[in-house]
């Protein structure tokens, strides 16, 4: 087996962030250092560690789906030593890894696993998941700037893929409106970054459902594991 797809296959990343941990230097066979993609090892005899650690594949695959507080980070480390949402999740018994990224002011539904098959698959751009928010933002979208939102905006270096917004709510007083937002897309910040670009930037963000994935009643910070219905249907996913 490719040393990337055994990273994957033990949990420990998505297939693409295997390779960049290999060509980091961080990954060795039986001792000595591998940073060769194409590198093929015998997961019943080999030792694979990275940073010292030795990894091996899950036995059991689990699936569950958080409600992350703003104020966590879906990364495993982070400079400023800011809490994580494994912090969430020490009671899993199994590495779990976040499938995709909230930012860290961002709330809401995240799916972990140590599938990391699954993970690889649904974090491929060809893969479309619409990804569902509710979003507070500054004033109130008018027609033109929603028909543009849902067009596709230039931001940065690249041009968004069409997309979904609609005013939920509006409070007036307060010069703010609450809108449902879908993008399929998972690039960074995207959905505070198109609505700065329409002139409403975000005030709260939260994500409600990734595909056919929903939040259901759980508590922020709370999670629950899928459902079997809900695993065969993002293993579906083509």
């Amino acid at each position: 087996m490719r040393i990337n797809k055994y990273i994957a296959s033990c949990g420990v990343a998505s297939r693409r962030k295997a390779e960049e941990i290999i060509l980091d230097g961080r990954v060795t066979v039986n001792g000595k250092l591998v940073t060769e993609l194409a590198f093929n090892i015998d997961e019943e005899k080999d030792i694979v560690e990275i940073d010292g650690e030795q990894i091996g594949v899950e036995k059991n695959n689990v699936y569950i789906v958080l409600n992350k507080p703003e104020g966590y980070i879906t990364t495993v480390k982070d400079q400023f030593d800011r809490p994580s949402v494994l912090d969430l999740v020490k009671d899993i018994d199994e590495r779990v890894y976040p499938i995709g990224r909230l930012d860290y002011e961002t709330s809401g539904l995240l799916i972990l696993t140590n599938d990391g098959d699954l993970t690889y698959k649904l974090t491929h751009p060809k893969h479309e998941v619409d990804k569902t928010y509710m979003a507070i933002v500054k004033g109130v979208p008018n027609a033109q700037e929603i028909k543009n939102f849902e067009e596709g905006l230039y931001i940065e270096d690249y041009k968004t893929a069409p997309a979904k917004i609609k005013v939920v709510k509006i409070n007036e007083e307060k010069n703010y409106s609450i809108c449902q937002i879908k993008i399929h897309e998972g690039r960074n910040r995207q959905v505070r970054k198109m609505c700065r670009a329409i002139n409403h930037p975000v005030l709260r963000l939260k994500r409600s459902a990734m595909g056919k994935i929903v939040l259901k009643d759980l508590e922020v910070g709370q999670y629950r594991h899928l459902t079997k219905e809900e695993v065969a249907y993002l293993k579906s996913i083509k």
